[in-house]
């Protein structure tokens, strides 16, 4: 007897990025799989009176996009958190603060995030002192975009009890000013910490990033609040046509949230969690809670079975690591967060207890040491599919460029870090690295030919988590100087880089990031022809339905 399709969508100009398959007109869903893609005719005969039709309108139908760096806690709880997207100048800043400390008269801490470096001028650099002139009687934190730093008014350091400063660790920094007192200006997440702990969550929310651990003394109340906080994260990354993502950072807190999430209403999109590991954390902790979460988080829906590493910081924070100094500060090339000896531990038996490793390296000395240790892990253990990740590789050396092939090691970038991409300044980035370095940065098209698996993704909320926003920087990203190469892939290539890459490199292309016959129903419906429209207006298109797991997520 014939199957009867659940779903069909027809009318649709299908990518199926199936290269035995490429295009279709229609696909049919039976439960949560794909049932038959092909022509329209070839598809109705699977319609029954039961049968759902949805008409695409001519519009393109691809995988779901697989978001492949994010952060879906702090991301969710920024979603009523005030964005400085755009602001520009301290009269702009104080104008947007005092209407949100007005909004919000009762919370604790006012947070602020997406702040430019620049966002009083190109010269003057953000201080306590500024914040202390728009609200100088109630505490605040504004976050840069990238945040890996952030600016505290006098009220929020004294909470924090760091005014005087405190030790924060290697690679973290409370910048002190002149007179004695911390300035405002805390670079990377140990010194954010403190005073984010005062925010909504809790600071639960980067808990998953600043320490790897569980949070403490967890009310029911506040536990419902944040399973609450993550449901409106979930549902805003179905309503952008995302049915995985890939998460880069880990703790069990929010494992056992999603899991609850999934038991309770079912997760509208599929969770990759890491195990988050921190260079004070003992080698142990591999085998007792990554091996441990790999076992109990494992199902298509929700799984923990990666590493996840920080290497560095970031260039405009002066935390990323580079081989040589900085241009703006003659002797300094950064701080690891790990020595070389440590990492190679780490990465050999990680690699060893069959993990794959994700880590953030955005300088080119950051990049190399990750290499090495991936090398290292060969060396020891034999060469297996790992898949090992470095995540960002914003500044690469030549030599390092033919490694990934070499080493099987994954590319995974975001098209929207470039700057001058959207609304990212060209300052004070191309200055600090130089334009010796500029024809090494951000090297798409060079890792590609070099015969590098490359993932793009967003690392929202570092950036705006739209796909189609994404598809658009990665395809308008424009040459900082005469003679420096296009490094942009072709349409077809960054439509890959967000769904079937992400599928491999979460190792699931057996079952999804394709659409294919028996592969799982994860599906977009967009509203225009991708292949139709200046690159310009891709971000003009947009998700009008999401199917995850055969059943739609999404609806416009």
């Amino acid at each position: 007897m014939q199957t009867e399709a659940t779903y069909i969508i027809r009318n649709a100009r299908v990518l199926t990025m199936d290269d035995a398959n490429p295009r279709a007109e229609a696909v049919a869903i039976s439960a949560n799989r794909i049932l038959a893609v092909g022509s329209e005719a070839e598809v109705d005969v699977y319609s029954g009176p039961d049968t759902h039709v949805i008409d695409a309108g001519g519009g393109t139908v691809l995988p779901g996009f697989n978001e492949a760096h994010m952060h879906i806690f702090a991301g969710s709880a920024e979603l009523d958190e005030l964005s400085l997207a755009g602001v520009k100048g301290f009269d702009a800043l104080e104008k947007a603060i005092r209407a949100y400390a007005a909004e919000y008269p009762d919370r604790r801490l006012l947070v602020a995030q997406q702040a430019e470096y620049t966002i009083l001028s190109d010269t003057e650099r953000l201080t306590r002192h500024h914040l202390d002139r728009i609200l100088p009687d109630r505490p605040l934190f504004v976050g840069a975009y990238d945040h890996h730093t952030g600016w505290a008014n006098t009220a929020a350091l004294r909470m924090a009890g760091i005014l005087e400063g405190g030790d924060v660790g290697v690679g973290n920094e409370i910048v002190m000013g002149e007179d004695g007192l911390a300035d405002g200006e805390l670079r990377e997440s140990d010194a954010m910490g403190p005073v984010t702990a005062f925010g909504e969550t809790g600071g639960r929310g980067m808990l998953g990033i600043t320490t790897g651990g569980e949070p403490e003394n967890v009310t029911p109340q506040a536990r419902a609040g944040d399973i609450e906080v993550l449901k409106k994260g979930l549902a805003y990354c179905a309503s952008l046509g995302i049915t995985s993502l890939q998460n880069m950072d880990g703790n069990l807190y929010q494992l056992e949230m999603l899991e609850e999430i999934e038991r309770t209403v079912g997760l509208p999109v599929r969770v990759r969690m890491p195990f988050h590991m921190k260079n004070f954390m003992p080698l142990s902790d591999l085998t007792e809670k990554a091996v441990a979460w790999r076992a109990r988080f494992d199902t298509d829906r929700l799984r923990s079975d990666f590493v996840k590493l920080f290497m560095d910081g970031v260039t405009e924070s002066g935390t990323a690591v580079f081989v040589d100094d900085y241009c703006h500060r003659p002797g300094w090339k950064g701080e690891p967060l790990f020595s070389q000896a440590h990492f190679d531990d780490i990465a050999t038996a990680a690699d060893r207890l069959g993990l794959q490793v994700a880590v953030h390296a955005i300088g080119d000395g950051a990049v190399n040491m990750v290499l090495n240790g991936y090398e290292a892990a060969i060396r020891a253990n034999g060469t297996r599919d790992s898949r090992h990740r470095v995540e960002h590789i914003e500044v690469i050396q030549p030599a390092d460029i033919p490694r990934f092939k070499a080493l099987g090691v994954v590319a995974s970038m975001q098209p929207v870090h470039p700057p001058g991409i959207g609304d990212l300044p060209l300052e004070p980035y191309l200055s600090y690295i130089g334009e010796a370095r500029w024809s090494r940065a951000f090297v798409w098209r060079t890792l590609v030919e070099a015969g590098a698996k490359i993932v793009f993704s967003t690392d929202w909320p570092v950036s705006p988590l739209d796909p189609m926003n994404c598809i658009q920087c990665a395809m308008t990203r424009s040459i900082w100087k005469e003679g420096l190469k296009d490094e942009r892939l072709s349409l077809a290539e960054t439509l890959a880089a967000y769904t079937r890459a992400g599928a491999w490199v979460e190792f699931m292309e057996d079952r999804k990031g394709v659409l294919k016959a028996g592969y799982l129903a994860d599906i977009v419906v967009l509203s225009g022809n991708v292949e139709a429209v200046a690159y310009e207006n891709l971000a003009s298109i947009r998700p009008v339905t999401t199917i995850c797991d055969g059943r739609i997520t999404f609806q416009a």
